[in-house]
């Protein structure tokens, strides 16, 4: 149950596809059972968060995707690992570039309609999800210790504290935590410890 596709997957589509897209819509409504597909630290505590945001009509969510990934002001919480981990807060930084390379190494290509860097916290999600499918635990560890845990969670901080018209990325971001360090515990994950700039 731990390293079941089904989270990283509903998690991953959430924090990259517009909650208008065919990716989402129909994974909103059905986050009130997320409680129960993995063996979360307080399994309580997440389905009173999915109760709250399942509610919500998808069409209310999309300024503040706009304003969370499309840039839509100035985005409060950046998805991009390379814009925490460069020293100018750069897109397609060092640590984009080295992921990339991961990834090459993977055989895999990641090809967006949204043509953004790889290093996108939802992207890299689903990128774990098609490692894990592929039954590739080496590589899915050094996805997250590596590339993906270094940074979001502080990335995952910056979107709780978000000021946003609904408070579903806000929740979707405290379950994206929980999900990831209930992971770090139970692989015994050791992540980089890189300066973090932003």
């Amino acid at each position: 149950m731990l390293l079941d596709t089904t989270v990283p997957r509903i998690l991953g589509a959430c924090f990259y596809y517009s909650p208008q897209s065919e990716q989402v819509r129909p994974l909103i409504p059905l986050l009130t059972d997320i409680d129960k597909l993995f063996p979360w630290s307080d399994s309580g505590k997440i389905g009173n968060l999915t109760k709250k945001i399942a509610a919500l009509p998808a069409e209310s969510l999309q300024y503040d995707y706009s304003i969370l990934f499309e840039g839509q002001g100035a985005m409060p919480a950046p998805p991009w690992g390379s814009v925490y981990l460069d020293r100018e807060n750069l897109l397609l930084g060092e640590s984009t570039l080295a992921y990339r390379e991961f990834l090459a190494q993977q055989n895999m290509i990641i090809s967006s309609k949204q043509r953004e860097p790889e290093d996108q916290f939802g992207l890299m999600l689903l990128a774990l999800v098609y490692i894990l499918e592929q039954g590739h635990k080496p590589a899915a560890r050094t996805l997250l210790e590596q590339h993906l845990l270094p940074w979001a969670y502080r990335y995952l901080e910056l979107t709780e504290e978000a000021k946003l018209e609904n408070n579903f990325y806000p929740i979707l971001a405290t379950i994206a935590i929980d999900y990831l360090k209930t992971l770090q515990t139970e692989l015994e994950l050791i992540p980089a410890k890189p300066e973090l700039f932003r």
